[in-house]
């Protein structure tokens, strides 16, 4: 890491990552704070350190992996089918006047619309395994990443291409070889919405109707009035989704080094 500007980047990712505990410990804070005071009972909000030794138990616990895996496996699959379809429209869209006209108003019609209301219809035509929780991820993931293609795509200069068609580039060349790269970071800002998104609607299907998951652990808790577990679900999801957004940050500054805000 000789590179100065480099080493500034990793301090300033260092300083955002330890203000980015504060919230959060202040938040563990107020927490046992309520507790200590007797404000809550035990029963409906156990303390953070019970919560935490629960927490490292289950982790280790090969059934709980089992079950946090099924989730990461459908929010996976859900993600990555949401992202070739909102960027593979998006782009074709972009490209086509005529495919634009067509997405354009189905977009605006469905976007809105709570994805969660058609789960019943996947289930009825995919069953309860895991073919409907994962359409239906694919359902709410794949607007915000087909939306910032869309806009990405717009934002680019169409001299670039015009210069690229006179050099002799065949159309879908052009598209591939200087729309796609132009795009790229809109296109994984709406990937890490699309990915937020995703971990929310994985563990409300499985919440719904499942027999494995991280959701199903938090509802199996729940009816058994099983407090402390019913925080270990939700803590799990929320640091899957941490790591694997560090992990598509990661990505996205290699994969946009050579662009200017990323310089």
């Amino acid at each position: 890491m000789s590179d100065p500007r480099e080493r500034i980047r990793v301090s300033a990712r260092l300083r955002e990552g330890a203000l980015g505990l504060l919230p959060i410990l202040g938040l563990v804070g107020i927490w046992q704070a309520v507790v200590s005071l007797g404000l809550a009972p035990p029963a409906l909000l156990p303390a953070p350190g019970t919560v935490l030794a629960r927490c490292l138990a289950q982790f280790a616990n090969p059934e709980f992996l089992g079950h946090a895996g099924a989730t990461l496996s459908r929010l996976a699959v859900g993600f990555l089918a949401a992202l070739v379809l909102g960027v593979g429209i998006g782009i074709l869209a972009a490209a086509s006047p005529g495919v634009l006209a067509v997405v354009r108003p189905l977009v605006r019609v469905l976007a809105p619309v709570p994805k969660v209301a058609l789960y019943p219809a996947f289930i009825l035509t995919l069953g309860f395994a895991d073919a409907s929780k994962i359409a239906l991820v694919v359902a709410d993931a794949v607007f915000p990443i087909l939306l910032a293609t869309l806009q990405g795509a717009a934002m680019v200069e169409p001299k670039l291409v015009w210069a690229a068609r006179a050099a002799g580039t065949s159309p879908r060349a052009a598209l591939l070889r200087v729309v796609l790269p132009a795009t790229l970071p809109s296109i994984l800002t709406g990937a890490r919405i699309g990915l937020v998104v995703s971990c929310i609607v994985v563990f409300l299907a499985e919440m719904i109707t499942s027999t494995d998951g991280l959701g199903y652990l938090l509802v199996r808790a729940a009816r058994s009035f099983q407090t402390v577990d019913m925080f270990v679900p939700l803590i799990a999801i929320s640091g899957l989704g941490l790591l694997l957004n560090g992990a598509l940050g990661l990505a996205r500054g290699r994969l946009l080094r050579g662009f200017p805000e990323e310089g």
